[in-house]
């Protein structure tokens, strides 16, 4: 049935309900909202010179639609409770802020050019992590369009956008956003956001955005205005208030947020999401909020990546064998693992690793560390066995916004260590048999750091400052005196420039020797199908001495090996049989920044090849 021309969106199979927001049609424009604390709502509406009111029907849930005969994309609105006006929380865009009028926009009339896009399967990406606002010095979404080409010469094939929905303020990492179905206004229109995935989707990079659907920001958000009921306030997380997914009256909420998802595959075409802190998502229900979602994705051929810090292998599974369907998860322990083993700092989280080689060594046989084992900082185990999952399933990193955002100044992998680690990490998280993401910059070292920044109003952003010095001051005496007096403010402007990228760079020095290393290894790894999430039976994991490790693999028509040492005076390794092996590269090497004099006795990777391989069957992986 339709509600005055709002018809309904298909979430997944079988589940089909009507849309929230404002929604153009032959017959104008209807809005609907659900506001059940209120008796009245009327929608003022107009076009910047005549004003027009709308009034709005209530129905037995609590949603107001009507519909607008005069109605057009580009108006602006309110919705008028008694002498309130709020934003529309299902507002497309909000041109002026997240608390000035909404915008009415029509998706249909965006013209795609890569036509003939289809959706890719996840197995074989290679993901671009990037903040809009920081990835150029313009901080747009016009202005990004102009490095895709880079990206696409690099060898990355999937970008990923850290959170768009709207956010109070004009700067923030974006897990503060308050209008979800709105792109922050700060980094351009809807439009021009479309512009930019058709421009990827034209060089053949897939999209991925960054959704938050366990929190919202803490200014800006009217939805507690409409309804007490969006949120459980029995289940709050470290960032605000628990949403209500599970609650008498959650169904309303659970559509909301589900057609959130499925706006972002429907009207902008992106290609998957990551889902932020699944285990921030308070659901008692079946299915779970988290398989809704996958199963939305998948019926629109995308993908779901979740962050879950549980290594709940639960997550991964598929719902046909009863678990949520997400197509992959972020895989931390592998980053704190290895930073561990070469700063041999373990401060705060890092304190539940000793870095040691078979500690690392037995992450990169599963996919994740804990699988069962006494966690120390919840007192309890963590994770679940892993072992049988695709390496797909599993995104390791050596870099992302939180674990360099999430240190005092910011500062870089490649600021801590020294280079000949920073390259020999770099040649592995190129080359590992999981899915591999990059954070924006790391591939040519990157001299900016990612501090957090923000630019909240009144109080909430006063006491910002004051609240992250005291989360590092905690942390112990890890952090100098010195460290902490230079925390930068999150709340001035100069540590948000700071973070921008400086794209001239990449062609100086180190970092154009950095930048070639990271082209040659995602080169590599698109021409052989062996590094492209090989099943877990072509490749093994083995330690070498008391400080080095391979990866080997293994396929029907090719053999490699990488061997690394992390750290100085571990002398650099090769095939035992090297005569049989042709060294294809060394992350020595001096074109790469290094030094063939001292190649044996730095930290390094090196990648092998076998010259002539006998027909075998493929190597099995070593427990």
């Amino acid at each position: 049935m339709l509600i005055h021309g709002l018809e309904p969106i298909n979430i997944r199979a079988g589940l089909a309900v009507h849309r929230v927001g404002a929604y153009v049609h032959d017959g104008g424009v209807t809005f609907r909202v659900w506001a059940p604390k209120h008796a009245h709502v009327r929608v003022a509406t107009g076009d910047g010179t005549t004003t027009r009111y709308v009034n709005l029907e209530r129905d037995a849930e609590g949603f107001f639609t009507g519909r607008d005969e005069h109605g057009r994309a580009g108006d602006t609105y309110w919705y008028q409770m008694g002498e309130r006006l709020a934003p529309d929380p299902a507002s497309r865009f909000q041109p002026l802020g997240v608390e000035g009028s909404s915008q009415v926009v029509d998706p249909t009339r965006f013209i795609w050019q890569a036509r003939g896009w289809q959706r890719p399967a996840l197995q074989g990406r290679v993901i671009y992590e990037l903040h809009v606002g920081t990835f150029t010095r313009e901080g747009t979404y016009t202005a990004a369009i102009g490095r895709l080409d880079a990206l696409r010469d690099l060898g990355v094939n999937t970008i990923e956008l850290m959170p768009l929905g709207d956010f109070a303020g004009r700067r923030n990492w974006g897990y503060d956003g308050v209008m979800l179905f709105a792109p922050a206004h700060s980094y351009g229109t809807p439009d021009q956001l479309r512009a930019l995935i058709d421009a990827a989707h034209q060089r053949e990079l897939a999209v991925i955005v960054d959704v938050v659907y366990n929190h919202l920001g803490p200014c800006g958000n009217v939805l507690p205005s409409l309804s007490d009921d969006y949120f459980h306030h029995g289940k709050d997380s470290l960032w605000g208030a628990g949403l209500n997914f599970d609650g008498p009256t959650a169904t309303p909420v659970r559509e909301f947020f589900l057609q959130n998802a499925c706006m972002w595959f429907d009207d902008y075409r992106v290609d998957g999401l990551r889902l932020d802190a699944v285990h921030a998502i308070h659901d008692q229900t079946t299915p779970h909020l988290v398989a809704e979602l996958a199963a939305a994705a998948h019926e629109r051929d995308g993908f779901v990546i979740a962050e879950d810090e549980r290594n709940d292998v639960g997550t991964i599974t598929p719902a046909t064998a009863g678990g949520w369907g997400a197509d992959a998860m972020w895989a931390d322990d592998f980053h704190h693992s290895v930073r561990v083993a070469i700063t041999r700092q373990n401060e705060a989280h890092y304190g539940n690793y000793t870095g040691s080689l078979d500690e690392v060594v037995a992450t990169l046989r599963a996919g994740w560390f804990y699988q069962g084992q006494h966690f120390r900082s919840w007192k309890r185990p963590r994770g679940t066995d892993c072992g049988h999952v695709p390496p797909e399933a599993f995104v390791f990193c050596i870099s992302n916004h939180d674990q360099v955002g999430n240190r005092p100044l910011g500062d870089r992998l490649s600021e801590v260590i020294s280079p000949e680690q920073y390259r020999a990490l770099s040649v592995m998280i190129c080359l590992v048999p999981y899915t591999p993401m990059l954070f924006m910059g790391q591939e040519w070292a990157a001299s900016s750091p990612f501090p957090f920044f923000s630019d909240h109003p009144g109080e909430v952003g006063a006491t910002i400052a004051q609240n992250r010095l005291k989360e590092f001051a905690q942390v112990g005496a890890v952090y100098t005196p010195d460290i902490l007096a230079r925390i930068p403010d999150p709340q001035a402007e100069t540590t948000f420039l700071s973070a921008k990228l400086d794209w001239a760079e990449r062609e100086r020095g180190r970092h154009a020797q950095v930048l070639a290393l990271y082209r040659e290894c995602l080169h590599l790894r698109a021409r052989h199908a062996i590094f492209q999430s090989p099943p877990r039976d072509h490749w093994r994991v083995e330690k070498i001495g008391s400080d080095g490790f391979s990866l080997h693999w293994r396929g029907e028509e090719e053999e490699w090996t990488l061997m690394l040492a992390l750290h100085p005076g571990v002398a650099f390794v090769s095939p035992d049989d090297r005569e049989n092996w042709t060294r294809v590269l060394s992350s020595n090497e001096p074109r790469f920044g290094g030094s063939e004099t001292a190649e044996r006795e730095s930290p390094g990777a090196g990648l092998w090849r076998r010259a002539e391989m006998a027909a075998a069957p493929a190597a099995k992986r070593s427990t």
